[in-house]
C-alpha cells in the first residue's frame, strides 16, 4: 500500500491524472472502473483540459464501480457526470463506454453487468480483472456502494450486487469485493476533513476499523494507492 498526500484536492487531481496517464501509456487495451463524486469530477475536468491529446483514449474501456438506479439523464447519475466532465471533451469511442443501466430493474441489471464484465475483461481466478479501479470513500467508511450496514455484500460470490443507501433507501448497483480485490491497481481518491476520522481508523487499524467497507480493499495480486489531501490525512500519525 502506498500513501500519496497533497496540499489540496486540485493537487490530488493533478497528481492522479499524471499517474493515470502513466498507467495507460504502452498498453494496447486498458480497462478502468470509474467513480462518482466531487474529486473525480475535478479529475475528469483536468484530464479533459490537459490530457486530451496526451492519452490515447481509443485504447481505454470505461466501466463504473457503482451507479445509482436512476436514468442516465438524472443529475445523480455517475454516467451523466462523466459525460459532462470528460467524455464530451475527449475522443472516446462510444463502443468503449460500458455504463450500468440505472434505469433498469436493479437486480436484473446487476446480473447483466456482472455478465458483461466477465465477457469484456480478462479473467484471473475465474473473476474479471480490471487494470484500474478508482474508488472514493464516504464519511461513513463506505466504498463503491457497499455501506457498513450491508458490509456482507463485499463477500458476495457475484460480480455485482444491489445495495441500498442507508438514509435515502435508494438502490444502487455496485461491484463486489470479489472484483475489486482482483484488480491490478486500486486507487482511492479521498479529500476533505470529514474523511479524516475514518481514514485514520482504517489506515492505522484502530478498533472497529473492519466495520468499514473501505478497510476491506486489499488487491490480491495488485497494488493499492491512496491519493489524499492534507485535510483528509490530518489525523494520521
Amino acid at each position: 500500500m502506498e500513501l500519496k498526500i497533497y496540499r489540496d484536492k486540485n493537487e490530488v487531481a493533478k497528481q492522479f491524472s499524471e499517474y493515470f496517464s502513466g498507467l495507460v501509456e504502452g498498453k494496447s487495451i486498458f480497462h478502468v472502473a470509474l467513480s462518482g463524486g466531487s474529486t473525480p469530477k475535478i479529475v475528469f475536468d483536468l484530464l479533459a483540459a490537459d490530457f486530451s491529446s496526451k492519452i490515447d483514449w481509443s485504447k481505454i474501456h470505461f466501466y463504473w464501480g457503482d451507479e445509482r438506479c436512476v436514468p442516465p439523464t438524472d443529475d445523480q447519475s455517475n454516467y451523466k457526470m462523466t459525460v459532462a466532465h470528460l467524455f464530451s471533451k475527449v475522443d472516446v469511442s462510444q463502443e468503449h463506454i460500458h455504463r450500468i443501466l440505472g434505469e433498469n430493474d436493479p437486480h436484473t441489471e446487476a446480473k447483466r453487468y456482472g455478465k458483461l464484465l466477465a465477457e469484456q475483461l480478462p479473467l484471473l481466478n475465474e473473476t474479471p480483472q480490471f487494470d484500474l479501479v478508482i474508488l472514493g470513500m464516504g464519511d461513513d467508511g463506505h466504498t463503491a456502494s457497499i455501506f457498513p450496514h450491508e458490509i456482507e455484500l463485499w463477500d458476495s460470490n457475484e460480480n455485482c450486487e444491489v445495495a441500498i443507501h442507508p438514509d435515502s433507501g435508494q438502490r444502487r448497483v455496485t461491484l463486489t469485493g470479489k472484483v475489486i480485490n482482483n484488480t491490478k491497481e486500486v486507487v482511492f481518491l479521498v479529500t476533505g476533513e470529514s474523511k479524516s476520522e475514518k481514514i485514520t481508523a482504517i489506515l492505522e487499524k484502530k478498533e472497529g476499523h473492519m466495520d468499514y467497507p473501505a478497510s476491506l480493499v486489499h488487491p490480491k495480486s495488485g497494488s493499492l494507492v491512496w491519493f489524499m489531501d492534507t485535510d483528509a490525512a490530518k489525523e494520521l500519525t
